[in-house]
């Protein structure tokens, strides 16, 4: 979203051509927020002395003798790190962007305060055990011993924000904050309010026969990610496809989209991940290798921060010995390693949201009917603060007992039924203690055990330990509906549809130890709805990329460290195999396109970044999708019901599997078009696009020159100002990788710049936990110019790793400064 070309273009304008004129004096104007990563500070309000020792990449290993200690020292090196991401983030789930950015962000907010994110965080911290509290208060403590000593050196985003007149000082961070955080991610990986509405869309232009052909069902022949049945006495939900009298507008879907965009919060179809593990008994060293990779939206700095927590003693009173990939803005790790356990995570993408069309009181807009009998929703005063305004703007917020209505918010929704989201993250959770007691968990039955907690968004964990064992445990929140699939709105009035119960942790899908020795998730179907007994999702990755792994898994009967650095690297598309045949018999008269078809044809299936036949296949296959189904779907629904995602990709196949679908027939000439007709139109159309963008040599169409990734500020560096997002912004950079391919770098449009990708590459050897690997997007730093803003970026584009430092000694040996916070005082 580009912002501030709405809210100080003028100024920013000036402001760069001082920047620009400034030259070197803005270099170093810009280091004066650099924290210090050496010496001796006292710091009140620790129990005793903390160290943080940083490797050659400033990734931090701190140590501490109480996890109060520890906890304080990851809030206060976040804060040195990241705080204006953090601020940014924590802006975002309070929805507050418009006290800095103004009218542009209003929108935004307005949507934020609807839902409710900062609402749901305030009302979970009251609820968590005691310890999850504790260590949250710490963490925000040592966040505020940073910030609030350091108000000038926290990024020079807000030096350059101050200069076009958004004054900021930083506010107390509060446990709410790091909670809040928590439900905007569930709300990037954990919903299908858009595919819910697409569907309808489709159902109510051509019927079910059109919704499935264009968001086709999972295949029934898997692959799956656990095989075996799950018992159980409770029947699955009926299936219901049957529609509510009415279903919102396209043109709402859209203004949706454009909101979640600009917050880069809007769920592309490449978000997702990979993961698997191998067990002893098909690795070189005889100890479980875990591998994962999440896919997640690309912005500057990195989505992840590398840290290490480790207690200098072992104990009750300090538990935690654990390093790996954490949020800038809340405790402990996410995705990595201690001492006797790994885990890595997927998302499973169940379906947790639904649409609910209420049917309000004639008399009172604030009452809704539900069985026959209208209920007064809850309603909620939102004050917004908007720069430039002298009067905050009033939302009223209306809640029913299905979720926020939507419509009081979506302009385009103004004359549509109102439209309530249900949705599982919108009841207080305990998703932060489950992340604390993975760090400490030493086995497998302390893991399940964490894992319980864990409700939104639900993952996919695979699991290793140093004993030798590995699994597989889908956690999360998922509703049994009294009736209904969850794929469209339906209504909420009859009481017919409603959310009566949770599937139970215990019936959750888990495999411990199986006999083929490998577990793979990719976002694939969990596990094949005959042999399951409750409704987990219909929407789901439809496997290129899982088929691709478990063949390539297949390959050897021993895997070693390297071979798990070549999988999660590899850019085969596999999706080539199953379309290129189908073109065998293309008879092209126009020379380009014959000469197009010839390199595709010729193409070594792998998505590198000089690969002319990688840029023609992924533009050809786009383009057959649209000459399909664009006569069915019209120009709108076409726009929003297809594009570069695994649904589409599977609706192609699909298609040239069936050479008499009726759908390879134009609807708006008056001949029948034929497999063979549609084919030859996409590859022209192909042809046109290419040669406008590249021009007329075919050696040009290189696939760099398209799949390009650009690191950005998700403010600033998208404010249109080039001297500004110069100084934010690192790229393009051309890219190897492809949607679909197991090196997931992909895009949400047919331009093919990259969106999502894999944001965390990890590879932990159970072996020798002093192997293992990992490296993120960009960098540790959040400050531009710091040395380790971007120092990951050669790294992670040519596929090459930093060593997961675990051990003392090590962190020691590359060491690039030692910090010591000193306690000051009596403590607590």
């Amino acid at each position: 979203m580009k912002r501030l070309t709405r809210i100080g273009l003028a100024v920013l304008g000036g402001l760069s051509a001082v920047l620009a004129a400034a030259g070197g004096g803005v270099l170093v104007w810009s280091r004066q927020p650099f924290p210090p990563v050496t010496g001796r500070l006292r710091v009140p309000d620790l129990l005793g002395d903390v160290e943080i020792v940083r490797d050659r990449f400033g990734v931090p290993h701190i140590y501490a003798d109480t996890s109060d200690d520890l906890f304080f020292a990851q809030g206060f090196v976040h804060a040195q790190d990241r705080f204006f991401q953090m601020e940014f983030w924590r802006r975002i789930g309070q929805g507050r962007l418009a006290e800095l950015f103004g009218e542009s962000a209003l929108n935004q907010d307005r949507f934020i305060r609807t839902i409710g994110w900062r609402r749901v965080a305030e009302q979970e911290f009251e609820l968590l055990d005691p310890s999850t509290r504790r260590a949250l208060e710490r963490y925000a403590a040592g966040v505020n011993a940073y910030v609030m000593q350091n108000p000038d050196r926290l990024g020079l985003e807000f030096r350059v924000l101050g200069l076009i007149g958004r004054r900021w000082s930083p506010e107390p961070w509060t446990p709410a904050d790091s909670l809040t955080w928590g439900k905007v991610m569930a709300y990037n990986l954990g919903g299908n309010m858009e595919t819910e509405i697409v569907r309808a869309a489709l159902i109510r232009r051509g019927g079910q026969e059109l919704a499935d052909a264009v968001l086709p069902p999972y295949p029934a022949d898997g692959p799956y990610i656990v095989e075996q049945p799950v018992a159980d006495p409770r029947a699955p939900s009926a299936i219901q496809t049957e529609l509510p009298s009415t279903v919102s507008s396209l043109d709402a879907l859209k203004a949706l989209r454009a909101m979640l965009d600009g917050l880069g919060l809007r769920r592309h179809s490449d978000i997702g991940s990979n993961n698997w593990v191998v067990s002893g008994e098909r690795t070189t060293t005889g100890k479980p290798l875990l591998a994962n990779d999440p896919h997640l939206g690309i912005q500057m700095p990195s989505i992840w921060y590398q840290v290490g927590l480790h207690c200098r003693q072992l104990s009750e009173a300090c538990p935690y010995d654990v390093v790996g990939a954490s949020f800038a803005g809340a405790p402990g790790v996410i995705i990595g390693h201690n001492r006797r356990i790994a885990w890595g995570v997927t998302n499973v993408g169940p379906d947790v949201q639904d649409v609910f069309i209420e049917r309000p009181d004639p008399a009172d807009p604030d009452r809704f009917e539900f069985k026959g009998q209208f209920e007064p929703a809850q309603v909620f005063e939102e004050r917004i603060i908007v720069a430039g305004r002298s009067e905050p703007v009033v939302l009223r917020v209306r809640v029913t007992r299905h979720g926020p209505i939507l419509n009081d918010v979506v302009s385009e929704l103004k004359d549509e039924p109102p439209m309530a989201l249900q949705w599982t993250a919108l009841k207080p959770g305990a998703l932060l203690r489950s992340v604390l007691m993975l760090n400490r968990a030493s086995n497998w039955d302390d893991f399940r055990a964490a894992l319980r907690y864990w409700d939104t968004p639900a993952q996919n964990f695979v699991y290793a330990d140093v004993d030798g064992n590995i699994g597989y445990q889908m956690p999360g929140r998922i509703p049994i509906r009294a009736a209904g699939d969850g794929r469209t709105p339906v209504p909420g009035w009859s009481g017919e549809y409603e959310w009566i119960d949770e599937v139970p942790f215990e019936s959750l899908p888990s495999v411990f130890n199986p006999p083929q020795g490998v577990i793979v998730t990719a976002n694939h179907a969990v596990i094949d709805p005959r042999n399951y007994p409750y409704l987990l999702g219909t929407d789901w990755d439809h496997g290129f990329r899982a088929r691709r792994i478990l063949q390539l898994l297949g390959e050897k009967d021993r895997l070693s460290l390297e071979d798990m650095q070549r999988i999660q690297n590899d850019i085969h598309s596999l999706y080539a195999d199953d379309v290129l045949p189908a073109l065998s018999t293309l008879a092209p008269t126009d020379a380009t396109a014959a000469d197009a078809l010839r390199r595709m044809q010729e193409w070594d299936r792998r998505s590198s970044r000089d690969s002319v036949g990688a840029l023609i296949f992924e533009t050809f296959w786009t383009q057959l999708a649209h000459a399909i189904f664009d006569d069915e779907l019209g120009e709108d629904l076409a726009g929003l019901a297809l594009g570069v995602s695994t649904e589409t990709r599977e609706a192609v196949r699909r298609m040239l599997a069936d050479p008499n679908a009726p759908w390879w027939d134009d609807a708006t000439t008056p001949q029948r078009e034929s497999q063979t007709d549609i084919l030859l139109r996409a590859l022209s159309k192909t042809v046109e696009r290419l040669r406008a963008r590249f021009g007329n040599n075919l050696d040009d169409w290189r696939w760099g020159r398209a799949h390009q990734v650009t690191f950005s500020n998700q403010t600033l560096g998208r404010s249109g100002v080039r001297v500004i997002e110069s100084i934010f912004n690192r790229g393009p950079f051309e890219a190897d990788g492809a949607s679909a391919a197991v090196n997931n770098i992909g895009g949400g449009d047919e331009s093919f710049r990259v969106t999502t990708a894999p944001s965390w590459r990890m590879i932990v050897d159970l072996d020798d936990l002093n192997r293992s690997l990992a490296v993120h997007t960009t960098g540790q730093s959040g400050h531009a110019f710091h040395p380790h803003y971007d120092d990951m970026i050669p790294l992670w584009l040519n596929g090459r790793y930093n060593p997961l430092v675990w051990q003392r000694d090590d962190v020691l040996k590359d060491a690039e400064g030692t910090l010591v916070l000193e306690r000051v005082g009596a403590g607590q």
